[in-house]
């Protein structure tokens, strides 16, 4: 590949990726609402700008984290379209998986520590941001973890 036809493809793949990422960022925080039914993260981080801030900052750590993965890992040659299916097909499952453990973790250390109460949540929106922000943390190092994967 000439020169230019790489900084293209480049730049094409950085955006596609950043655009997909960014879909599944905002499908998790769906996902996690529904999966933890009794905090409602959007409604109580909707009423404390200070919630607002986490989860704008933990979202921005997140996309921040996927372009860094899609600029530093870089196909070459014909390999261009399979190499960005790969890691489509590998970032898709990783969201899957992480999400699912996320809740999960979630779910049974807040059974194994019954002296903090995890529900205690839906009463803070600082403490929604916060966590928020920690699984945006959580889904970005997932995420960038998936575009260093080596095939």
């Amino acid at each position: 590949m000439e020169f230019w036809e790489l900084v293209g493809v480049w730049v094409v793949k950085v955006v596609f990726f950043t655009l997909i990422c960014f879909f599944l960022g905002w499908l998790g925080l769906r996902v996690l609402d529904a999966l933890t039914p009794k905090i409602h993260q959007r409604e109580l981080i909707g009423k404390d700008p200070r919630a607002v801030g986490l989860f704008i900052s933990g979202f921005l750590i997140y996309l921040g984290l996927v372009i860094h993965g899609a600029v530093t890992t870089l196909p070459g040659g014909l390999v261009v379209l399979d190499s960005i299916m790969r890691r489509l097909g590998l970032i898709s499952v990783a969201f899957v998986i992480s999400l699912f453990l996320a809740v999960g973790m979630f779910n049974l250390l807040d059974r194994l520590t019954p002296k903090i109460p995890f529900i205690s949540l839906r009463e803070s929106s600082i403490g929604t941001g916060l966590y928020v922000f920690g699984y945006f943390a959580f889904l970005g190092l997932i995420t960038h973890a998936a575009f260093a994967a080596a095939f």
